[in-house]
């Protein structure tokens, strides 16, 4: 009896088929079916009891179901901690990120980790503002891709990006027409804005004020997609970053004109939760991603490049 036989135990009886856990590793069902009558001899009694739609626990087997899941997790722990202790980056990452930073960036630090750390684990949340500063605050995330406001970074965070922010309107809007826009011109234009909490909604409330611009907001969407669909058929606009509208950009759906006096500067983040316990896979991830982020400058520009070429 060995770690294989009992981890082939419980994949059978998740997925209830001997036929597709052979799949799942790319054997035929006779094979597995002899691996699991071999586990069944040397615990003396039947674990699977046939039935037309493929296998389920028999009482013997539903009796030592939750100690095997139990070895099995300590058995894995344990190797986790032994690579640990060799030094080799091991364990469940957990990212928050902002949804325009999920690709390239975070798509490629998933791909980059497959290749030279595949023990790594990648969790990705998207969140907006306040919910990710939130799920850094309690512990849910490790890292989050945030946006600052401030010239200086907080304490433990890095300065990734700085970008500035853009009025997105559709591909024949003529207010959109020009490289630039003055922030006065705002002015009770109907906006798609992300829903609150939002800091950047109380950013742009806030400049509003000080500015005597009233601020529109016409529809609450989370979503880039959606917002990014609803600015291109025209008669609503957007204020968003130039990562948010790229693609849409080079695909002729949106224009976008840079928003000044003044200009609304911002910084992309990246921020490490207090609750995270700094393991090797944690920073292993963080160093990648400011890896990643001086490689796609250098191979791709940035997306100011796509906001220009538009």
């Amino acid at each position: 009896m060995n770690h294989t036989a009992l981890k082939l135990f419980t994949e059978v009886a998740e997925l209830g088929s001997l036929t597709k856990t052979a799949l799942l590793h790319g054997t035929t069902q006779p094979h597995i079916s002899r691996q699991i009558g071999e586990l069944e001899r040397e615990c003396g009694g039947r674990l699977f009891q046939r039935t037309g739609r493929g296998v389920v626990l028999t009482e013997l087997g539903e009796q030592i179901m939750p100690r095997v899941r139990a070895w099995l997790m300590d058995t894995d722990q344990l190797v986790n901690d032994i690579k640990k202790a060799s030094g080799t980056p091991v364990g469940t990452v957990r990212i928050g990120v902002l949804p325009s930073t999920a690709h390239p960036l975070v798509s490629t630090v998933y791909y980059r980790l497959k290749e030279s750390f595949p023990l790594i684990k990648l969790v990705v949340r998207e969140g907006q503002g306040s919910q990710l500063d939130s799920w850094l605050d309690n512990g849910q995330v490790d890292l989050a891709l945030v946006f600052r406001h401030g010239a200086q970074p907080r304490e433990g965070e890095s300065w990734l990006i700085k970008t500035e922010t853009y009025l997105v309107g559709s591909a024949t809007d003529p207010l959109t027409q020009q490289p630039t826009i003055a922030f006065s011109q705002l002015d009770n234009l109907p906006l798609v804005q992300f829903c609150r909490p939002n800091s950047w909604r109380d950013q742009l409330d806030e400049l509003g004020r000080q500015n005597g611009v009233a601020i529109n907001t016409a529809m609450e969407a989370d979503s880039l997609t959606l917002q990014t669909e609803i600015v291109s058929r025209g008669g609503c606009y957007a204020v968003l970053g130039p990562y948010a509208i790229a693609d849409g950009l080079r695909a002729g759906k949106l224009r976008a004109s840079r928003i000044v006096e003044p200009d609304m500067t911002r910084y992309i983040a990246l921020a490490l939760s207090r609750h995270t316990l700094g393991t090797l896979a944690c920073k292993t991830v963080k160093q990648m991603i400011l890896d990643i982020v001086k490689d796609l400058a250098a191979a791709n520009g940035t997306p100011q490049d796509a906001i220009d070429a538009a």
